[in-house]
């Protein structure tokens, strides 16, 4: 074995040792309340469950076989058991990530949907309250094309023409493409800090805030609101999340607590990550309904709202709901 390689796996081992050494204490305190009941908490146990996973995660990644590898690996399997005890346990798979793992990621980050959902209605404001005192703000931000376009359709009695101006499919495929091209850039800006995604964030949110104040100081505030929120509720709220994994990122970056910075970036990317990939289903859903579903400009109100409705029905059931029912099953 050549000279660098020996100091390689020296060097391996030392890291597997500073990597245990840094955990144990929270591990082995995990394992004591699992033991004394005293992990029935929902917010105790979710944070419990992210922490192991992630750590088991990392170990695989840098110490496959080691000691802390089967440790954790043993730890996950208690946690698990203890949230679905009156469960059997389900295998880990497809179905485990949709319906356990990525409700319970979410729900960990759940300050971080928080405060991104603040800085975008902040931003929706400024947005309004811009374009309420400045009749040149729309333009500056919405540009000359697409104010003069929505003038022409006012004009013609037909404000929401521009969402029947493609082919159904075209557009469906193309909204598709930018709505997960804006959560990955949104998301990646993370990588400047949280500042870097708060700018996406309040950029979106200015331009909601706009787009909307501008039909309704031409009198169409309910017919835009029924036509927008169609697809926008599921739209809007996965930019939101998107941003929050991004102020994961950007923390993770800044607060790097017990961890040494490298490795609390290399967690939070992570979780970031599988935060957004989580929301891929959720933008073609929103999609759908905009290339498809949205053109309908003329249906009745309560279809539309009621759509928009569902929609919010939804995010409240998995984002929120869901995770705290998994969590609830270990009483």
């Amino acid at each position: 074995m050549h000279l660098s390689t020996k100091l390689g796996c020296v060097a391996n081992f030392m890291n597997e040792i500073r990597f245990f050494q840094k955990n144990i204490r929270d591990w082995e305190a995990f394992e004591r309340d699992i033991k004394s009941g005293e992990s029935s908490n929902p917010d105790k146990l979710s944070a419990m469950y992210i922490r192991i996973t992630d750590d088991l995660s990392y170990a695989n990644t840098f110490f496959p076989g080691s000691q802390a590898a089967k440790y954790l690996n043993q730890l996950t399997s208690e946690v698990h058991a203890t949230i679905y005890r009156h469960k059997p346990v389900a295998k880990k798979g497809v179905k485990h990530f949709w319906m356990v793992t990525l409700p319970l990621i979410n729900y960990s980050i759940r300050k971080e949907i928080a405060i991104s959902f603040a800085i975008f209605v902040v931003a929706m404001l400024i947005g309004i309250v811009s374009n309420q005192n400045d009749e040149t703000f729309a333009r500056l931000i919405m540009g000359d094309a697409y104010i003069n376009m929505t003038n022409a359709n006012i004009a013609s009695g037909d404000a929401m023409a521009v969402y029947k101006s493609m082919n159904r499919a075209d557009m469906f495929m193309g909204i598709s493409i930018n709505n997960i091209r804006v959560s990955f850039i949104t998301f990646l800006f993370g990588l400047l800090t949280p500042v870097g995604t708060a700018f996406m964030i309040i950029q979106n949110g200015i331009m909601l805030g706009v787009f909307q104040s501008y039909l309704a100081q031409n009198g169409l505030l309910l017919a835009s609101s029924a036509t927008i929120w169609v697809h926008g509720t599921l739209e809007i709220f996965a930019i939101i999340v998107a941003g929050a994994a991004g102020i994961v990122v950007g923390n993770s970056i800044l607060f790097p607590g017990s961890y040494a910075r490298t490795v609390s970036f290399a967690r939070g990317v992570r979780k970031g990550a599988m935060v957004v990939f989580g929301l891929m289903p959720v933008f073609l859903m929103a999609a759908f309904f905009e290339g498809f579903v949205t053109r309908y400009t003329t249906a009745p109100y309560f279809i539309r709202f009621g759509i928009a409705g569902l929609s919010l029905g939804f995010i409240v059931w998995y984002f929120f709901l869901l995770p705290r029912r998994i969590l609830k099953t270990q009483k």
